[in-house]
């Protein structure tokens, strides 16, 4: 395994063995050693060239204009979803839409500049809850712009918008939501057709030593026992990894983690829930 040299974080693992940092990018530039990302100077990431061809042309274009009618009104974003996860697990599942998260009141102002972009409303295509979302479309690429979770538990505030990594896609510059608030608005989707706790379970093993863990607990409030599963899970899967997370962490959340048996290596749990191989750990080298 490849680490940029004083690297003690293993947010630059990707699934391959190799780094989701890129050379241009110092290594310092990005929270190690357990720094939250409010502690340090916002960085920039270079994701892997490939992902410029993962993005169609056409498709890239709807985002482009999106984002430029978007700067021109004056509406802040950032980005999630599926992206977002990429850029934290270095694993790019492009489901062709794309998430911009924007403050509650540019709602209005963000869904005009999706108008001028050339897109139009999918709701007469798939009704959606227009409480928390404004769902845009043309030939087949979404743009899904977002204010609120979807459980209305609470609006999107300056810190979604200011406070993640910036990344460039196609030498665009744009940033991505903060970890933390990726994990904590998956932690509420646990459905019939949908569950999103394989996206945290492999975010918090990719970014184990640079997640804000104190901030994501307070974040959560009276939620936090969904935390406190999901990491009980991450401890049976990978019991020889939960050493890297704080004791602080189980402390405030009131449980005690897996103790690993032994240097038995990664735990093959993971197929017990899916035999495709979809836990980061299992597909990339130790």
């Amino acid at each position: 395994m490849s680490r940029k040299p004083g690297c003690e974080a293993r947010h630059n693992r990707a699934p391959d063995g190799g780094c989701i940092l890129l050379p241009e990018t110092p290594w310092h530039s990005y929270p190690c050693q357990g720094a939250s990302v409010e502690s340090i100077p916002v960085s920039t990431i270079a994701v892997h060239p490939e992902w410029d061809v993962s993005i169609g042309q056409s498709e890239w274009e709807v985002y482009r204009r999106v984002m430029e009618e978007a700067r021109s009104a004056g509406v802040r974003f950032a980005f999630g979803g599926a992206f977002a996860t990429g850029v934290y697990t270095g694993d790019l599942r492009n489901t062709k839409d794309f998430d911009f998260y924007i403050l509650p009141q540019q709602r209005d102002a963000m869904i005009q500049a999706t108008q001028r972009a050339g897109l139009q409303d999918h709701y007469d295509r798939l009704p959606y809850d227009r409480a928390w979302i404004y769902r845009a479309s043309t030939d087949g690429i979404i743009v899904d712009t977002i204010w609120a979770m979807a459980n209305l538990k609470t609006e999107v505030d300056d810190r979604w918008i200011t406070a993640g990594p910036e990344v460039r896609l196609r030498g665009e510059p744009i940033r991505a939501i903060p970890i933390e608030d990726l994990i904590w608005s998956k932690l509420y989707v646990i459905q019939r057709e949908r569950c999103d706790w394989g996206d945290v379970l492999n975010l918090i093993d990719a970014q184990t030593g640079t997640i804000g863990w104190d901030q994501l607990i307070d974040r959560m409030g009276e939620d936090a026992p969904l935390l406190a599963g999901v990491l009980k899970l991450y401890a049976w899967l990978a019991p020889e990894r939960v050493v890297e997370i704080p004791s602080r962490v189980w402390n405030r959340l009131g449980i005690s983690p897996i103790s690993p048996e032994g240097d038995q290596g990664p735990s093959p749990r993971a197929a017990l829930l899916d035999g495709r191989p979809w836990f980061r750990l299992h597909r990339e080298p130790i």
